[in-house]
């Protein structure tokens, strides 16, 4: 049985559209109107955020508000590593995906040695730099820094050189260097990505799992062939971003996606993955109250990690 601590990082300074920073209290609402004590069974840590910055002019165009995602890294990253080191289960529940990058640094400060493997579950890939940024928003951007990749070969940008010294901080972070390695990364449902960010798959042949193919193939198969996948690592981390579901279930997400996964699909792949004694985390993150309707999708993110966390307590 996995001692579970409950991470809540209530950061949106990475994403382009506001109210991720809300959505913890809205699975907590979620948690609530299910009549779970959920929130109460475990214990929990709450990071202080960077927030205000959304009210401040912005000084990087092509990677917006990194100063304040630089201190959440360094946050983000002690709580993750020091739940790890008291051997405890993080599970984190975070904003905007920006956040991901510092639990990845958190995974490898507190086990430096680990072949970390990464299961993306998302419909976007955030491989984005500051060199090709379509937005310049930091949620765009956490694998390409955990992989440590600036992906010149596709520069649409020139960057001013304080900005290029923060990215460069970024990618790294605790002087681990790259986190993951590409081939180490999957991704699952994920169907809309930029041309650069394909260039890279491309180069590092990173491996997708599509919507159909979880459908083709049930989940008990797909994750059957990811663990065999990553097999050689050590340690797996899996990050859940909500708007792998699909689009037409809930609008309560900032980037929402038509062919993604159904609830009970997304609900038997995380509680499945969570089955295996590597998984070393788990992150949910991007739930955005303020687009929802009768707060569906914190409902449906409530019910994963329950799920998953149930099954957690029992491997």
């Amino acid at each position: 049985m996995k001692n579970i601590k409950l991470i809540e990082v209530p950061s949106e300074i990475g994403a382009g559209t506001r109210g991720a920073s809300l959505g913890i209290d809205a699975i907590k609402i979620a948690a609530l109107d299910f009549m779970s004590n959920f929130f109460v069974h475990f214990p929990s840590e709450k990071i202080e955020t960077e927030n205000k910055l959304l009210f401040e002019p912005i000084a990087s165009p092509y990677a917006k508000r990194i100063n304040g995602v630089l201190t959440m890294y360094e946050r983000v990253s002690k709580a993750v590593a020091d739940s790890i080191k008291n051997n405890f289960f993080p599970v984190v529940i975070s904003g905007d995906h920006s956040n991901s990058g510092g639990t990845i640094a958190g995974i490898k400060a507190a086990k430096p040695k680990s072949k970390l493997g990464v299961i993306w579950i998302d419909a976007h890939a955030d491989l984005h730099t500051p060199y090709t940024t379509p937005s310049g928003n930091m949620h765009g951007m956490p694998l390409s820094a955990a992989i440590g990749e600036d992906n010149e070969e596709s520069k649409v940008h020139e960057l001013d050189e304080k900005t290029k010294k923060q990215w460069d901080q970024l990618k790294q972070f605790g002087k681990i260097y790259p986190k993951v390695l590409p081939e180490d990364v999957v991704f699952i449902s994920l169907r809309d990505y930029e041309k650069e960010e394909r260039f890279l798959i491309e180069k590092y042949d990173m491996k997708i799992v599509t919507t159909n193919e979880i459908r083709r193939k049930g989940a008990e198969n797909v994750v059957r062939s990811v663990l065999r996948y990553l097999s050689d690592c050590t340690d797996i981390y899996v990050s859940f971003d909500v708007d792998c579901l699909d689009a037409f279930i809930t609008r309560g997400t900032g980037t929402p996606v038509s062919n993604g996964l159904k609830e009970r699909e997304a609900e038997d792949l995380v509680s499945k993955f969570m089955q295996n004694r590597k998984i070393c985390c788990f992150e949910i993150s991007e739930v955005n109250p303020t687009l929802d309707k009768e707060n569906l999708m914190a409902e449906i993110a409530f019910n994963i990690l329950q799920r998953s966390v149930n099954v957690l307590m029992m491997n």
